[in-house]
């Protein structure tokens, strides 16, 4: 038994180092290329380069305007995060705590519109906020409030089934207000849901190039995902810039991943339906 038991344990890790080279296998093509020259990158993708450059990385920095298409997207990234997280709690409190039909229905609502792709509603909603002249930063925050909201309310309503509805009670007794009872009392006990759903969502908005090129594809607006577009020309396509533009629009988004990394799992399975 214990010769089995070290088998499948060994056998575990073994999967697990093979699955870490697959995850890890795209950031050392990124970061290997990104240390060659342009030639160098046709003639041996997969190797480490024989004469290392730096060179391409500040060049890559000017021709994306880094710290102009930095803040572009820190500015969309992290309002949308934060009115994501502001408003989907709220309404997931309110969802839980009222045991009713209705209640139940819009939130099967909310969990029903996660299964409808973006491609779906994509042209109606870009020609509904053109009419509106919403085609701009504030436009596309309010989009992706749209588009974050249902996996957002679904993660925190499950967290909520584990907070007893006795804190409330006691908060009311002692004449708080609904309000003051969410952000004083439940809100803080609800600190790894809120940094998953803020992990979750930065990494997609942060990533995205399909919404943001039908929104907000004026110069000054655009953020590193639409100007990294910019090293493909129609007759040559720059990849030693294209590799370095690319490390170094993942360097931020991975560094706020790590750091909060160790309260993903615990609000994943706080966030699951109990």
């Amino acid at each position: 038994m214990k010769k089995k038991k070290r088998r499948g344990s060994h056998s575990k890790q073994i999967i697990g180092f093979l699955l870490a080279l697959i995850w890890m296998f795209p950031f050392y093509l990124i970061i290997t290329n990104s240390l060659k020259e342009k030639r160098e990158i046709f003639e041996n993708p997969l190797g480490i380069p024989k004469n290392i450059t730096f060179a391409n990385y500040p060049e890559a920095f000017r021709e994306l305007e880094f710290i102009k298409t930095l803040t572009n997207s820190l500015l969309i990234t992290v309002s949308s995060v934060l009115i994501i997280i502001l408003f989907s709690s709220l309404a997931a409190y309110a969802l839980e705590r009222n045991s009713s039909k209705k209640s139940t229905t819009i939130f099967m609502l909310f969990v029903a519109a996660m299964l409808v792709p973006f491609q779906a509603v994509m042209i109606p909603l870009v020609s509904l906020f053109g009419h509106a002249e919403l085609l701009n930063r504030f436009g596309l925050v309010f989009m992706n409030f749209g588009f974050g909201t249902s996996l957002s309310i679904f993660l925190y309503h499950g967290a909520l089934k584990s907070i007893p509805k006795a804190l409330d009670e006691a908060a009311l007794i002692d004449g708080a207000n609904r309000f003051q009872i969410f952000f004083k009392v439940i809100f803080p006990q609800l600190k790894s849901t809120t940094i998953t759903v803020a992990v979750l969502n930065a990494l997609g908005l942060w990533n995205d190039y399909l919404l943001p090129s039908l929104v907000v594809n004026a110069p000054d607006t655009r953020t590193i995902p639409l100007k990294m577009y910019f090293f493909f020309g129609e007759y040559a396509r720059d990849w030693n810039l294209a590799l370095a533009g690319l490390a170094l629009a993942l360097l931020p988004i991975i560094i706020f991943y790590f750091f909060m990394q160790k309260h993903i799992i615990n609000g994943v399975s706080q966030g699951a339906v109990k």
